[in-house]
């Protein structure tokens, strides 16, 4: 039997295949104490406030997605072990806010560092607070900028406003916020060296020629 032969006695199988389908497995899941979901023996953060409610799960291939309803809450990549814990540091802070102490040794910020989404940058910034302000106010000067700006600054505006805080001698969140929207800022028109504006020269207009038509009337 020659391929061209084969192929087209299976053709007709291959063409009563089912349509692709989605894998991922829908769950319902209780939010543990520590504001985490547990899936298939692995434990994943979502914000604080859920603690104690169910939360529906959408279990894929590689990611994981919690919702409350319509809105998501969290999104993980899917660990494929088992006891392991994905923790979110913007999950906690607003726990940590009311309890500064528990940040330096929270599993959380350990999971940012590892990752890298809590930079040297950050790290600067809460030594620097630390010891102006001492432990506890440093700390929450470091929360105040993760949690009041990280929500609504791109973090690469962040970055800068502590890079332009650190720079100007401050750790005062409100100077960090300001100098973050300055960095982000992207209205502001560039400046022109003059000389670049030669191009655009044209003569001045010649009125002689309007004169002449004043005059004849």
């Amino acid at each position: 039997m020659t391929v061209a032969e084969h192929f087209a006695l299976e053709a007709p199988t291959l063409r009563s295949l089912p349509e692709p389908f989605d894998v991922a497995l829908d769950l319902n899941c209780r939010v543990d104490t520590k504001a985490r979901v547990c899936v298939r023996q692995n434990f994943y953060s979502v914000p604080v406030r859920y603690a104690g409610r169910r939360l529906s799960v959408r279990l894929g291939a590689e990611s994981l997605v919690v919702t409350d309803g319509a809105a998501v809450v969290a999104r993980h990549a899917r660990s494929m072990g088992k006891k392991h814990e994905t923790l979110v540091l913007d999950h906690y802070l607003e726990v940590l806010v009311r309890k500064p102490g528990a940040l330096m040794n929270a599993t959380a910020l350990m999971t940012a560092r590892a990752s890298g989404s809590f930079t040297a940058v950050h790290q600067r910034f809460w030594d620097k607070a630390r010891r102006r302000l001492g432990d506890s106010g440093g700390t929450r000067a470091l929360i105040e900028v993760l949690l009041l700006l990280h929500r609504s600054v791109p973090g690469a505006g962040v970055m800068a406003g502590m890079e332009r805080a650190l720079c100007a001698g401050s750790v005062d969140p409100a100077v960090v916020a300001i100098e973050a929207r300055r960095a982000m800022d992207m209205t502001a028109a560039p400046v022109v060296a003059i000389e670049a504006l030669a191009r655009f020269d044209r003569p001045l207009p010649r009125l002689d020629e309007y004169d002449g038509l004043l005059e004849a009337r």
